[in-house]
């Protein structure tokens, strides 16, 4: 593993920042080599390099020295690739579905242990928490979680609020159904110190999880997450507003919220060839149903660099309000992707899964032709992630007066800002292909 020079093994409050020498090899080995693997597959994290060479260069004549303008001809049309999801306004489309929080509590992994012993197995089974997801995962070309808090090893020990160290069969679960890419950035991100930031990403990486947001070395910190999708390259710029207090081993550790670093970051994914950049926030007044000041200037200050063609949001554990700024969606607060019952915060229980797909217009530009919202409800008994939209694929989710006081909730607060007069709209995955 590569480190910043002049950094050495240490014990810190949290633990050993960074173990010997045997590990830190091994780390670098594994990344290295999932890295081989997983561009084969078509998901590239990029890293520092020169931009893609796209300008067409002079052709020589032999012996003279001079050069000649290179013949011209007509650009390629573009291989059509209208993406899953609704119907492709033009020849091009991807789309890309976000979640909120990944909060797992100890109510969670007892269900978890349950759900597997009733299948007859061992250990933890988190995917049928995440089975109603799935649906709407399949129907999008590209799918991204937010792993909230660091992971413990497959025994634990495990704890939740406020230091959490969580059950890695989540992230497990989270491939299993669908998603590609996790972000990592958050409050909690070092509730366990550096070997509880490592285990997550070494979790990730064994599921084949992109992830970024958290990093192992000052190197891969100036890397950029570009996921390749049919149509398009699609980068993920993440940030965090604070860590609870706590202070990283090495400032590089964990991205935090910083407009211009973010806006940096994006450019530089742009000259790697992204079509697509997201920016995702961990931010906000939790329970809150507003943005704060801190949102909406960050949220922004993005859209108005030019660099942004979605901001989204997690952690404030409650839905917010969705706008069109300046013709850029953004997402403020989508709740919590999973989480445990609060019997104090209604919010906490709520979330929304947003769907936004992107179209190539003539000229090369990509753009947001369609956002797409999925209102759900955590229940019990056994606990499970549930879809509250109005043609209820799922059924019934907390009761048919529940679940029409949480959707109408979630609308009200979605639609607050003007989002349903812009375009934004309730997606009934039941009406789709």
């Amino acid at each position: 593993m590569l480190v910043a020079a002049g950094a050495l093994p240490r014990m810190t409050p949290m633990g050993i920042s960074w173990g010997g020498a045997a590990s830190r090899a091994g780390s670098t080995t594994v990344a290295l080599v999932a890295a081989v693997v997983l561009a084969g597959c078509g998901l590239v994290a990029e890293q520092d390099g020169d931009p893609p060479q796209t300008a067409e260069s002079a052709s020589q004549r032999p012996g003279s020295g001079v050069a000649s303008p290179a013949r011209t001809s007509p650009a390629p049309s573009p291989t059509p690739t209208p993406g899953k999801g609704p119907a492709c306004p033009t020849k091009r489309c991807t789309t890309v579905l976000v979640t909120g929080d990944m909060l797992i509590h100890s109510q969670l992994w007892q269900q978890a242990q349950q759900d597997a012993a009733a299948a007859g197995n061992p250990g933890m089974d988190f995917a049928p928490l995440l089975e109603g997801q799935r649906r709407y995962i399949n129907n999008s070309d590209l799918a991204i979680c937010h792993q909230e808090t660091p992971v413990a090893g497959p025994e634990g020990p495990f704890s939740s609020y406020p230091s959490f160290n969580v059950p890695p069969q989540i992230i497990a679960a989270s491939k299993d159904v669908g998603y590609q890419a996790c972000t990592t950035a958050s409050n909690h991100t070092i509730d366990r110190g550096t070997d509880g930031l490592l285990r997550t990403l070494d979790a990730l990486d064994a599921a084949g999880l992109r992830h970024t947001g958290s990093y192992r070395t000052e190197s891969e910190s100036h890397g950029i997450l570009i996921m390749q999708t049919a149509a398009a390259k699609v980068a993920i710029i993440q940030a965090t507003y604070g860590l609870n207090g706590l202070l990283p081993d090495y400032p590089w550790q964990v991205d935090m919220l910083d407009a211009a670093a973010m806006i940096a970051k994006a450019e530089k994914a742009r000259a790697l060839g992204a079509d697509i950049v997201l920016a995702a926030m961990h931010a906000g007044d939790e329970y809150a149903s507003e943005p704060n000041a801190q949102q909406q200037e960050v949220a922004r200050a993005l859209v108005d660099s030019g660099q942004f063609n979605l901001v989204y949001g997690h952690h404030t554990h409650s839905v917010q309000p969705i706008e069109n700024y300046k013709g850029t969606w953004i997402a403020y607060g989508l709740g919590n992707g999973v989480s445990e019952l609060s019997s104090s915060y209604v919010v906490n229980n709520e979330g929304l899964l947003v769907r936004v797909q992107f179209s190539q217009d003539p000229s090369g530009k990509w753009s947001a032709t369609d956002l797409a919202w999925v209102p759900s409800v955590i229940v019990r008994d056994p606990y499970r992630w549930c879809s509250v939209a109005a043609d209820a694929p799922q059924g019934q989710c907390a009761g048919a007066e529940e679940d029409t006081a949480t959707r109408q909730r979630t609308s009200t607060v979605v639609e607050s800002r003007g989002a349903g007069a812009a375009g934004a709209h309730e997606l009934l995955i039941t009406r789709e292909p």
